[in-house]
């Protein structure tokens, strides 16, 4: 569960979330999220951004949160990461952990190795996967407030409550590979080797 501003509006999350549950898995890759879809995550990735954030590597990130325009990233970048968000919710709900964490990985390798997006943006695009699939596979609190007074407070649940059966197991984890076998591959090995030298 997560709470964001009410200013966002219950119904569009709601909306978000339907158009990519109505797309379903088996039909998910061929059918992208809509522009109108992508830019509500897009609302809520922003929302949820921290102001400040220690990544495990120790370098912490801030986020001016005055300057939008510098941290968010194209449409169709965003389109991949609420994709790929989409793919691991259902991975999730298929109790295919491995595959949620490979399929991750890849989008973000994906986006460091095309060397275009800040450090800010690169938080700003694993936001939108993290929002994507906390939707798909939770519920949220839209909270309005007038400063810091709480005005209201209501529940959407997004939940997908359907029962993961073998046939969709096994057209997430196609849709994974195939969404990993389409990228850069890992160059871990070298990177160790270059390590371990220093």
């Amino acid at each position: 569960m997560f709470k964001v501003g009410a200013r966002i509006g219950a119904g569009l999350i709601g909306a978000a979330a339907m158009a990519l549950l109505a797309v379903g898995p088996a039909a998910a890759q061929e059918k992208a999220p809509s522009d109108s879809s992508v830019r509500t995550f897009m609302k809520y990735a922003w929302a949820l951004l921290p102001e400040k954030f220690t990544p495990p590597s120790g370098k912490t990130i801030v986020v001016d949160k005055k300057k939008k325009k510098d941290v968010e990233v194209p449409l169709d970048v965003a389109r991949e990461a609420v994709q790929v968000g989409y793919y691991s919710a259902h991975a999730q709900m298929c109790n295919l952990m491995e595959e949620q964490q490979a399929n991750y990985d890849t989008l973000m390798l994906r986006q460091r190795s095309a060397n275009k997006w800040s450090d800010q943006q690169l938080l700003y695009i694993q936001k939108l996967h993290q929002v994507t699939v906390m939707i798909m596979t939770g519920k949220v609190v839209i909270v309005e407030k007038e400063g810091d007074v709480t005005v209201s407070q209501k529940e959407a649940k997004t939940n997908v409550s359907q029962a993961c059966t073998d046939d969709n197991r096994q057209k997430v984890k196609t849709q994974i590979t195939s969404y990993i076998n389409s990228g850069p591959k890992k160059t871990a090995e070298p990177a160790k080797a270059s390590t371990q030298k220093k």
